[in-house]
């Protein structure tokens, strides 16, 4: 059904794909995310859409459609399996971890034992067996760019022992594993929409959420959350994918051309994501905000078990 709505939908565009390298036609991919203008997924998108459209000469146009201007990332997701857009990246372990639901497994507290782990994980044999897993859903698994490690934010108390979580009201992201690692501290887990977030925040709805510092400071959370725990709970990674159909119909050397650019902005973005961390931290306490650096043994130890929540399906 997916297929047949797909081709409905994007005849046109595969003609075009289909001779994308014939002199004056052209490809317009629309890539979808729900973050800020400054957001990690912005930063990523800008490189990407550069790359592109400079190793294709203008064969390959990249759209960039930021601010959950297409709906939420659970949206995003969906209209790239059913052909409406083409490209979204999104986390891997929010509302894709839905779809795809190995993704899970990104999920898990203090999963890597630091940045060199990670990223031998993700860019190896693991990374690309679960990259493939997306094509059983109509996508084309491309790769991951960065989201970060994740900490907790409240605007209630300082956070310096799981016992300090007890009780709070956090977000988490639309996944079963979320709710576990939250329950798991005692707090008390709310769904809510990334794009919903900060008036969520705002207005009390929750006391408190987790996401990476890149993500804080461009979203602007620390203008409605008073403390900052640098937990490194988990890390996420965004996922890159592509309708699978618009992949295929692409001529090889175009295909090439959206891996290597993928590959390349990943690199950049590990890069400049990381020179920003400690210019962040220093940010947050100009503007008001406490951080502390809590007991991650503790945490650790807390969440031991939130592994077996997700076991049959990682």
């Amino acid at each position: 059904m997916r297929k047949l709505l797909f081709l409905v939908i994007l005849t046109s565009l595969l003609i075009l794909a289909a001779c994308g390298g014939d002199s004056g036609s052209s490809v317009t991919l629309k890539l979808a995310h729900s973050g800020s203008d400054s957001h990690q997924y912005q930063i990523a998108a800008e490189k990407f859409k550069e790359l592109v459209e400079e190793k294709t000469d203008g064969e390959i146009n990249v759209e960039i459609n930021g601010n959950a201007t297409l709906g939420s990332e659970a949206d995003a997701v969906e209209q790239v399996m059913d052909g409406s857009i083409e490209m979204t990246t999104v986390a891997a372990d929010s509302s894709f971890s839905n779809t795809v639901k190995e993704m899970n497994v990104f999920g898990i507290p203090y999963l890597f034992e630091d940045e060199n782990h990670l990223y031998s994980v993700l860019d190896g044999e693991i990374g690309q067996e679960l990259l493939n897993l997306t094509e059983d859903y109509d996508m084309k698994g491309l790769g991951y760019w960065e989201v970060g490690f994740r900490h907790l934010t409240n605007n209630k108390q300082e956070i310096h022992t799981p016992e300090d979580v007890q009780g709070l009201e956090v977000r988490v992201q639309p996944a079963d594993v979320w709710e576990q690692h939250m329950t798991a501290l005692g707090a008390k887990p709310t769904p809510v929409d990334f794009n919903e977030l900060y008036s969520a925040l705002d207005q009390g709805v929750v006391d408190g959420q987790e996401n990476p510092l890149p993500t804080i400071d461009s979203m602007k959370f620390y203008e409605v959350q008073d403390y900052v725990a640098l937990t490194s709970h988990t890390y996420t990674p965004a996922i890159v994918v592509m309708n699978l159909y618009v992949y295929n119909d692409l001529s090889e050397k175009h295909q090439q051309v959206i891996q290597e650019a993928v590959e390349e902005t990943t690199e950049y973005h590990r890069n400049t994501l990381a020179e920003k961390e400690d210019e962040i931290i220093q940010k947050l306490e100009e503007n008001g905000v406490t951080v502390t650096e809590p007991d991650r043994d503790a945490f650790r130890e807390a969440t031991q078990d939130v592994k077996d929540a997700v076991l049959d399906q990682v």
